[in-house]
């Protein structure tokens, strides 16, 4: 367990050099929630001024397994465009200055997450934005913008068939317990493949309400978490978003902010693609089993792995529960008829 006081001092040696100039780290602020990385607000004194990055280290056991060079290399290939996303700065493999590979971002000011508190319209201008951000970047070229340099490029056929295999293969992996309902699921994914993707794109992976920060003026000031970002279907990370376990008590609402049918239109027109009924219903279903592969496996990660933190037992107890009862009801007579 490395300590706070710990990333401070190795923080300071480690932008010092990398800026060939004198660098004070005051503050340390460690930052729960994710469980995917380790994240720390660092304040610093950098020539005179004040600035605040964002370290993300490896742990020793994670939620989900990611690759940081494809997460910090998204944010590279991103960050010139319309979509707001912290400013990387470095991506450090070695590990011998916090004994665990990390990447340093740019810290964004006054940053708030979390919608319960906004008004309804404020809730709508930020709904509005979050649908219009992810249909730009499903309209967006991944070739033009050199993602194949870091990800594999999917046939435009096949893209659904590969990612049910995958968490497929991450289910059947790391379940501890038997999974009926999700192998249910499967099944019937399997037998009802969507048609071929309108288009390969970049595909956020994990676009939802509380990964993107927003001002006090309820704009949308950066999209977070691109762990698991790859290229695919565009319906995919709609799905994602819409799945009710975002929604809170609020079903009507995508996230709870505007409502899904809205949602859906300012996407199609933001990303010129259309919204076939029965593709999406494929895709939405295919995401509650992706969700449910990430719950079990931070069991997994919990049991067998060398993290011991508590969000990985919860993930694995409570979300799988919830997940599977959104499938349930998924495969409903009143849903699938």
């Amino acid at each position: 367990m490395i300590t706070t006081d710990q990333v401070k001092i190795a923080a300071a040696q480690y932008l010092a050099e990398k800026w060939d100039t004198p660098v004070t780290v005051s503050d340390v602020e460690k930052i729960f929630g994710g469980a995917s990385r380790e994240t720390y607000k660092l304040t610093l004194e950098v020539d005179g001024e004040t600035r605040g990055v964002i370290l993300r280290r490896d742990p020793p056991s994670s939620l989900i397994d990611t690759e940081r060079h494809l997460e910090y290399g998204a944010y590279d290939r991103i960050y010139p465009t319309d979509i707001p996303v912290p400013e990387p700065l470095f991506l450090e493999n070695s590990t011998d200055f916090l004994e665990q590979p990390f990447s340093i971002m740019a810290a964004i000011e006054n940053p708030m997450s979390d919608v319960a508190p906004l008004s309804e319209e404020q809730k709508q201008k930020t709904g509005k934005q979050k649908y219009n951000l992810l249909g730009c970047l499903a309209a967006k070229d991944p070739l033009a913008l050199k993602f194949d340099e870091i990800m594999t490029v999917p046939d435009i056929a096949s893209t659904a068939r590969e990612q049910l295999a995958y968490w497929q293969g991450v289910i059947n992996d790391d379940e501890i317990h038997p999974q009926p309902i999700a192998q249910a699921a499967i099944r019937w994914l399997a037998a009802n493949l969507p048609p071929p993707a309108q288009k390969i794109s970049i595909v956020h992976g994990d676009y939802r309400t509380g990964n993107f920060l927003f001002n006090d003026q309820a704009q949308i000031t950066a999209i977070l978490d691109w762990e698991m970002c790859h290229l695919g279907d565009p319906l995919e990370d709609l799905a994602w978003s819409l799945d009710p376990l975002w929604s809170g008590e609020d079903l009507e609402l995508a996230g709870r902010l505007i409502p899904h049918g809205q949602a859906i239109q300012i996407w199609c027109e933001a990303s010129g693609l259309s919204c076939n009924e029965q593709a999406l219903k494929w895709w939405r279903i295919f995401v509650s089993v992706k969700a449910v592969a990430i719950w079990i496996s931070s069991s997994e990660n919990f049991e067998q792995g060398e993290g011991k933190d508590s969000i990985l037992a919860m993930a694995g107890w409570v979300m799988t529960d919830r997940q599977n009862r959104i499938l349930l009801d998924y495969f409903s007579p009143e849903v699938m008829s």
